[in-house]
């Protein structure tokens, strides 16, 4: 690995948070620039989160220089909503009333692709859904509102909005002090588990994963995990139900089931999953949770010997672990989006950044603590934030150009695959992960939501 660049540093930086041997890193080939033009150094960030999930897994295997990465692949796997098409078709990324509009006093971000979230926005602005499909009826009921009043409202409401703020450049560098990666052992007398065998090489072959979450960070962690070989079994309550072709974007590999873990026989079943799992991954907010009693302490302390993996969009903490968000609206509130903007408006990065390298580093630290659970016994509890992972782009060096020299657009149709399997044909990205025998592929088509047994593979 080439040595002095910000996505090496990053790397390095990880590395040493996962408490990992720097000598594993000999094992990269020099990291690629990656094609995702921007103001702050996203291609660093892509190159380096994607480096940490692909070491994670093989480094124990990888000879000196012997894993190379594809910056195109790369870009590819981060913006893949340009590429997807399920039966031939692109799916409507964005819902009508999801974007910046302009306040009476600033802009806001919404969200409103899930419907009970646009259903919010359209009760707080007064909106019919004929009116919130109409972009000019929309601005003007946004515009009557000051963004930090109508940000308020509609998260009272359960909506999704935010007021776009400019970057506080002293809250990132307190925050890019912490770990990013924050990973917590817990010594409960468990032994180490017998060795499991590893079919056709992969590294977590025999590895059972329970998934506990949704839209593009965590399904991006365990859909990394499947391709190493963990038996991923993602789990959600019946309603709402997932984004179609959101959930078939970062399915491949995957199983999908539906239990509603409020009634006890479904309880039970979860917690049989659970008693035989290795690892699982959350992305529900502490109150929902805890609900349900499957706060980390209280998982371990039923079920001890596991690895944790906590994924949230603000921190897991007071008031942030409680609030709602996805990566467009951080983008918007941690002051991502003044800097990638123009005079007249806010702008945003050239992919649903935050998410995807989350997604990447969550996969590295669940890999990494796995095997030190083997090695050691004990329970583990990996934690990472959307909002810690902003805090560490806004604080990487930036370009004053979007768009310097050999980080142009990237010609995207190369770099998918088209798959078939009970869901249909899909075209999605290609892995964007090596091994040392090089680019990794997808070993099997993603699974219509909800549509398997609440089950393992073997």
């Amino acid at each position: 690995m080439a040595h002095g660049g910000a996505g090496d540093r990053l790397l390095a930086r990880v590395w040493a948070e996962l408490g990992r041997d720097p000598g594993e890193l000999r094992a990269l080939a020099p990291l690629p620039a990656v094609p995702l033009p921007a103001r702050l150094d996203v291609s660093s960030l892509a190159v380096a989160t994607v480096a940490a999930a692909s070491l994670a897994g093989w480094a124990h295997e990888a000879g000196p220089g012997s894993l190379h990465l594809d910056g195109a692949r790369i870009a590819t796997a981060f913006t893949s909503e340009r590429v997807v098409e399920f039966d031939g078709r692109a799916p409507d990324v964005w819902a009508p009333l999801s974007g910046f509009r302009r306040a009476r006093d600033g802009w806001v971000r919404t969200h409103g692709n899930y419907p009970h979230h646009a259903e919010a926005l359209r009760r707080v602005l007064g909106l019919s859904e004929a009116d919130a499909a109409a972009p000019a009826i929309a601005d003007a009921a946004v515009a009557s509102w000051e963004a930090d009043d109508l940000a308020k409202a509609v998260t009272a409401a359960g909506g999704m909005c935010v007021a776009v703020a400019p970057e506080v450049r002293a809250v990132d560098a307190a925050l890019a002090e912490t770990p990013l990666i924050e990973v917590t052992a817990r010594a409960d007398g468990t032994a180490p588990p017998s060795a499991v065998h590893r079919r056709d090489g992969l590294p977590l072959a025999g590895v059972r994963v329970l998934d506990l979450t949704r839209v593009i960070a965590g399904p991006v962690a365990t859909r990394t995990l499947a391709l190493l070989g963990a038996d991923v079994l993602r789990v959600d309550p019946p309603s709402p139900p997932e984004i179609g072709w959101q959930h078939l974007d970062t399915g491949p590999g995957k199983r999908s089931a539906i239990l509603d873990l409020t009634t006890a026989d479904d309880a039970a079943r979860f917690d049989e999953l659970l008693g035989s799992a290795e690892a699982i991954v959350l992305g529900y907010r502490p109150s929902a949770l805890r609900r349900l009693g499957l706060e980390p302490a209280a998982i371990l302390e039923r079920f001890p010997g596991l690895v944790v993996a906590q994924l949230s969009a603000w921190g897991v903490d007071g008031r942030a672990g409680e609030r709602g968000g996805f990566d467009s609206l951080v983008q918007a509130a941690s002051g991502i989006a003044i800097v990638e903007g123009g005079s007249d408006a806010p702008g945003a990065l050239p992919a649903q950044a935050l998410d995807h390298a989350t997604g990447y580093l969550l996969a590295a630290a669940i890999t990494t603590l796995v095997e030190r659970r083997r090695a050691e016994g004990g329970s583990w509890l990996a934690r990472m934030s959307l909002r810690r992972t902003a805090a560490e782009l806004l604080t990487m060096p930036r370009r004053a150009d979007p768009s310097p020299p050999g980080i142009g657009d990237v010609e995207r149709a190369g770099n998918t695959t088209t798959l078939s399997g009970p869901a249909g044909s899909q075209r999605i990205p290609l892995p964007a992960i090596a091994s040392p025998d090089g680019p990794m592929t997808w070993r099997q088509a993603p699974h219509q939501w909800g549509s398997d047994i609440a089950g393992w593979a073997d």
